[in-house]
């Protein structure tokens, strides 16, 4: 056993190597800085002597975000994965001069436990019934060992069971349309929607990148929607209009040049607020037909991620924390305030070409 109390204290092992490394309750760093550190202290020069990192960890506590984010939504539990790099989902690999150059460096995996898995707390019940007296929150990720609820998150009632579907063939007749926040040295989110018969929201496709140029992400954004026919709209931040005091094309008019076509999304006042309460409405399960207003494609992984551990604005619980990572749930509020309407029966028989001509979604800024 050693001493790791705060980030500062993995320096007490620099110089040092190890086989193995295992930490307790790892929910409780802040941040990855000293499991990373640590994973540099992990070698050997004996080639027979297999290299491990262990945790075990608890839902909850200062560190829930990059735990989750780093040993969670890559994979199904009990499913090893390649480790992939939390901050731009590229996998790690083995460097140029190493003889595995460009393969997978290593494999993480989440193994999921409950109080039934330990028999000794299990079955004497005295450990479950305290366990069953905590508020909601704690009781579901001690109890129950949720990951896709946080304390103090905003939209407690998402549920991944109900609100992730499997991904399928989206039908000709469904009306597709996309929503954007833009950002370069933080992340751009784009989110792809279709609208049932039934006026029910999927969100089928996300693109979520770092440090790309808005010209860029225009082409990248067309190219995944070659074989998608009539995307309807796009929503974009309305902020990417502004000038901020060149002479040159805004952003927006940077992407609709590439002929990536967007309309301003509504800032006005009150949006933000009128935004989230629409995603409660959402997520709701209706009582007649027992299915929510919103769903989610399983390969979505990053919103279905951020969405139930957003934490609310502690000065105004109206709203959420705008200093969390909410580029994603940005994109969400743009996409599900755009008033979106299934498509008119009487549009479905009408013939495609390759070539349409262009027809405005806006006629005030004609985008």
């Amino acid at each position: 056993m050693s001493y790791l109390e705060q980030d500062k204290d993995v320096l007490r092992y620099q110089g040092q190597s190890f086989t193995w490394v295992g930490f307790d309750e790892l929910t409780q760093y802040p941040t990855p800085f000293a499991w990373d550190y640590l994973r540099s202290r992990l070698r050997s020069t004996d080639p027979e002597i297999e290299l491990y990192m262990r945790a075990t960890s608890n839902p909850g506590g200062p560190g829930h975000g990059w735990v989750r984010k780093m040993f969670i939504t890559p994979s199904t539990p009990g499913k090893s994965f390649w480790a992939t790099d939390i901050e731009t989902g590229d996998v790690l690999q083995y460097p140029s001069r190493h003889s595995k150059a460009g393969t997978p460096l290593f494999r993480r995996r989440f193994i999921p436990a409950q109080l039934k898995d330990n028999p000794y707390l299990y079955e004497s019940g005295d450990y479950e019934a305290m366990l069953l007296s905590l508020p909601e929150t704690q009781r579901r990720q001690l109890l129950e060992g949720n990951w896709d609820i946080a304390e103090g998150a905003a939209f407690t009632e998402f549920d991944r069971k109900t609100h992730v579907i499997e991904p399928f063939d989206i039908p000709y007749g469904w009306r597709k349309f996309r929503a954007a926040d833009y950002g370069y040295g933080s992340h751009s989110a784009v989110l792809w929607f279709a609208v049932t018969p039934e006026n029910t929201l999927v969100v089928y496709r996300e693109l979520y990148v770092s440090k790309v140029l808005a010209v860029d992400l225009a082409r990248m954004v067309l190219e995944l929607e070659q074989h998608d026919g009539k995307i309807s709209y796009g929503v974009l931040d309305s902020s990417c209009w502004h000038k901020r005091g060149d002479t040159g094309p805004s952003l927006a008019e940077q992407m609709i040049l590439a002929g990536c076509r967007w309309r301003p999304s509504d800032r006005s006042k009150g949006s933000r607020v009128s935004g989230k309460n629409e995603l409660h409405r959402l997520l709701q399960v209706d009582e007649f037909t027992e299915e929510p207003g919103i769903a989610f494609f399983s390969n979505c992984t990053n919103v279905t991620a951020q969405l139930p551990t957003l934490p609310l604005d502690k000065k105004n619980p109206e709203d959420i924390d705008t200093h969390a990572e909410d580029h994603l749930y940005d994109a969400l509020r743009y996409g599900i305030s755009s008033r979106p309407v299934p498509r008119n029966v009487f549009d479905l028989d009408k013939p495609t070409s390759s070539v349409e001509k262009f027809q405005p979604a806006d006629a005030v800024f004609g985008y």
